[in-house]
């Protein structure tokens, strides 16, 4: 009996061994993607190689909009998500993309911090375990045209990747069309969009300065990117597994703040060093912005509700 358990405990740990997939929207070069493959690394190694993780990045296993449905239907156990991409379903998510309500990372982080409860218990209810977030870089306005004021904008088509800058578009005159960070460079060549906002460092991912020539480093907001797993996969884990992944998600979000600070210097010198006029945007252009900025969080405010109120007086300290 006893040569008989000698052989059968270590098949029994072989068969704990976990391989999953996790589903991200970004290239392979991006920080942001960096830093997960950091995370599943720090995870093999500190769960003995019983949890492996392959990341797919760049939307190769699904395009960002289904990427957190796959999560909460088990069609993958791990994703990666935009979280203002979710502000239909729950208007708390779209607050860090509002114009001017967040724009320097310690603002970010009381935001984050105002947030992160309430965004932790919706997931849950739907199945998913949140694990962290990470903030891009202040986000700027890319043209192919010199930009002074609000109204040098309307009519230009605008590149949207969540509700916010859609709505943005709309008070601004201009013409919202749905493009993913992927799809940047042909969005412009094609001519269906013209102008966009985002960080810098989704600039040098989609080498913007191929179509666009001027960036305005208006720092409009800072939104957030989200790790999230499948509740299933993570209580499939055993208790110190699990609590292993708990911890590469703490060490991999700040990693992840640090490496957001670091990039956006470096990423707008990029930019620069390819011939795009990195500019301060003039005092009209940025009064006209944070004008629809304060449109935009009194409209979120009537959407989000008591909730949502309490959160955002939270994060002003109120």
């Amino acid at each position: 009996m006893r040569k008989l358990l000698f052989w059968l405990f270590p098949l029994a740990l072989v068969a704990q061994a976990q391989t999953w997939n996790m589903a991200t929207p970004y290239p392979p070069a991006n920080f942001h993607t960096q830093n997960i493959q950091q995370f599943v690394k720090e995870v093999e190694e500190t769960t003995g190689g019983r949890l492996k993780i392959t990341v797919h990045p760049g939307g190769s296993l699904f395009p960002h909009p289904q990427i957190l449905p796959a999560v909460r239907n088990g069609q993958v156990q791990m994703g990666e998500v935009l979280m203002s991409l979710l502000a239909n379903e729950n208007p708390l998510f779209n607050l860090d993309s509002i114009p001017f309500v967040a724009t320097s990372y310690e603002e970010a982080r009381r935001l984050y911090q105002a947030q992160r409860p309430e965004v932790e218990k919706w997931l849950a209810q739907r199945g998913v375990v949140f694990l962290y977030a990470v903030p891009w870089p202040p986000q700027g306005l890319y043209t192919k045209r010199p930009v002074n004021t609000g109204a040098d904008l309307k009519g230009m088509r605008f590149r949207a990747y969540n509700p916010a800058t859609a709505r943005l578009a709309e008070l601004l005159g201009m013409h919202p069309v749905q493009v993913e960070a992927a799809d940047i460079p042909q969005a412009f060549a094609t001519g269906i969009v013209e102008a966009m906002i985002t960080s810098p460092v989704t600039g040098v991912d989609s080498q913007a300065w191929d179509f666009a020539r001027y960036f305005y480093d208006v720092k409009a907001w800072i939104p957030k990117n989200m790790v999230v797993v499948g509740r299933r996969a993570f209580e499939s884990l055993s208790p110190q597994d699990r609590e292993a992944l708990l911890q590469a998600a703490k060490r991999a979000e700040e990693r992840g703040w640090r490496l957001s600070q670091e990039q956006e210097e470096k990423a707008m010198q990029t930019l620069a060093s390819r011939g795009m006029q990195v500019v301060k945007p003039s005092p009209t252009l940025l009064a006209d912005l944070k004008k629809v900025g304060q449109t935009m969080i009194l409209e979120w405010q009537k959407q989000a509700g008591a909730t949502g109120v309490k959160i955002y007086r939270q994060y002003l300290g109120r």
